[in-house]
């Protein structure tokens, strides 16, 4: 049996609790590992324990892989029996891709299951707890939940509101000018901080700009210098159809495919721009008029769980004002475009005001600062 011990009270002993955490600790370390491949699934870890020593580990690799909790007892084996098994995510009950965790978990004879926090996704949410300790086994819930709800931010989004995780990303100069005069692009970030731009594209499902930033900056919209094993969703918002099916985008498909998000009356009224954008190998869908909501929703229902908001300065507007961005990242860059320059927000500093968890790392001369705009709760 496992060795951790109860205080005579009935509460965990400060042994047991240590253990705990050094072992959950460990469970977010391996889950981490998955980073960037598993969606539309979680990151998840699992480490099996037996009389204080790990008998067996594993994580999530990939979406229709098996679950983190299927390694770690595969690797235990016998020894899994009497055990206990950490989690940074409660275990499935369900049937996908894979079979139920939990009935692994109790064939294997585990005996205690410890978990950070309870799955957000309907079909599970409670019931693989439940079954658990249906089945006899001790579960306990909550250990290190901060660290596992950010670790899995995107996926609790995407599970609880039905649309993907939104960080609103730009470059600012100094004097908060995103573009030159009449919108002329100019390059402000650093080498230093591009490279930063495309780590970030290869963590995230999507990446959306506006129809000015296409018809502006012509980009392709991919993640370079960087590995990646997933398509990567390039997604044009553009109401009125101005997406030309010349875009160097959609040369880049091997990337992964473009999106082109409309409204429906654009679709019924120019159907030779949407065949010419289907031809070039795009995928036109549309949507009420100025529904950024309903837009991101349609992402979701084809998987997107992460998507980032790369511009223009009216689409980063829009989604503020709708109360869908979760994540501003602003690089800022030491430039100076002056008053004729394309402005961002009025004021850009208001935007951070009552953040959570503001954070700021330098990026060559230029800055990232970044704001989570919910909390954890």
């Amino acid at each position: 049996m496992d060795s951790t011990t109860m205080s005579t009270s009935g509460w965990p002993s400060a042994d047991r609790l240590k253990q705990d955490e050094r072992f959950m600790l460990e469970a977010l370390r391996l889950a981490r590992r998955g980073l960037g491949a598993t969606s539309p699934n979680p990151m998840v870890g699992a480490v099996v324990v037996r009389d204080g020593a790990i008998v067996g580990q594993g994580y999530h690799h990939r979406a229709g892989e098996p679950h983190a909790e299927i390694h770690a007892l595969d690797a235990a084996g016998s020894l899994a029996h009497g055990a206990t098994l950490y989690c940074n995510l409660e275990p499935c009950s369900h049937t996908g891709r894979t079979g139920p965790c939990v009935e692994r978990v109790v064939a294997a004879g585990i005996a205690r299951v410890v978990a950070a926090v309870d799955d957000p996704n309907p079909l599970v949410r409670g019931r693989g707890i439940a079954y658990l300790r249906a089945h006899g086994v001790e579960v306990e819930v909550g250990l290190a939940r901060r660290a596992a709800v950010r670790l899995n931010e995107t996926f609790f989004t995407f599970a609880r509101f039905g649309r993907p995780f939104v960080t609103m990303k730009v470059a600012l100069s100094a004097d908060g000018r995103i573009a030159g005069a009449n919108g002329r692009p100019v390059r402000l970030t650093s080498d230093e901080s591009n490279a930063r731009v495309h780590a970030l594209r290869a963590d995230v499902d999507a990446i959306g700009v506006g129809s000015g930033t296409m018809l502006a900056d012509d980009p392709l919209l991919t993640a370079r210098g960087t590995a990646r094993t997933r398509p990567l969703v390039r997604v044009v918002f553009d109401s009125r159809l101005r997406t030309p099916p010349s875009a160097r985008v959609f040369g880049t498909l091997e990337a992964g495919p473009v999106i082109v998000v409309t409204s429906h009356e654009a679709v019924v009224s120019d159907g030779s721009q949407v065949s010419a954008l289907e031809a070039a190998g795009a995928v036109v869908a549309g949507t009420a008029p100025h529904d950024l909501g309903e837009a991101l929703r349609l992402l979701a229902e084809r998987d997107v769980t992460s998507l980032l908001l790369e511009g223009g300065a009216t689409l980063h507007r829009t989604a503020w004002q709708a109360s869908l961005v979760d994540r501003v990242q602003v690089f800022r860059t030491p430039q100076v475009l002056g008053p004729s320059g394309l402005a961002w927000f009025a004021s850009p500093e208001h935007l951070f005001a009552g953040m959570h968890e503001r954070r700021r790392e330098a990026c060559g001369p230029d800055v990232l600062e970044e704001g989570d705009v919910h909390g954890i709760d």
